[in-house]
């Protein structure tokens, strides 16, 4: 009965620091422009255990460090979309996609080709 008890308590405690607290992850996010960018980075932190993240407007990347007893990247990405934005896991539904701001309509071909030329004309 000790032995079981003994084996028991290491699986538990195995399974328990399995979870890394300082995972790193990145994953893509829809968006073009700065405020789609805050909006992005504030839907991340307000993610219970997200403790860091970062999102390039340029590659659309988001890099994230959170705590894997705490959150999942599902979880994220969900809050993410609850927001407006779309990630490769989850779409953003029309509501939440037309409660941006207008300038923010990346699924908007014109919007974004505006957002191109706009940092060409910074560029020169």
């Amino acid at each position: 009965m000790k032995k079981i008890i003994l084996i028991f308590t290491l699986l538990i405690t195995t399974v328990t620091f399995a979870q890394n607290k300082n995972a790193k992850a990145s994953m893509e996010v829809d968006g073009v422009c700065g405020m789609c960018k805050e909006r992005i980075e504030k839907a991340a932190i307000r993610t219970k255990g997200v403790k860091s993240a970062v999102w390039s407007i340029d590659t659309h990347e988001l890099k994230l460090m959170y705590d894997e007893r705490k959150t999942n990247l599902e979880t994220i990405s969900k809050n993410i979309a609850a927001v407006g934005h779309d990630t490769k896991e989850i779409k953003a539904t029309d509501e939440a996609y037309d409660s941006v701001h207008p300038c923010c309509r990346y699924r908007d071909k014109e919007i974004v080709d505006d957002h191109k030329e706009e940092k060409k004309s910074k560029k020169n």
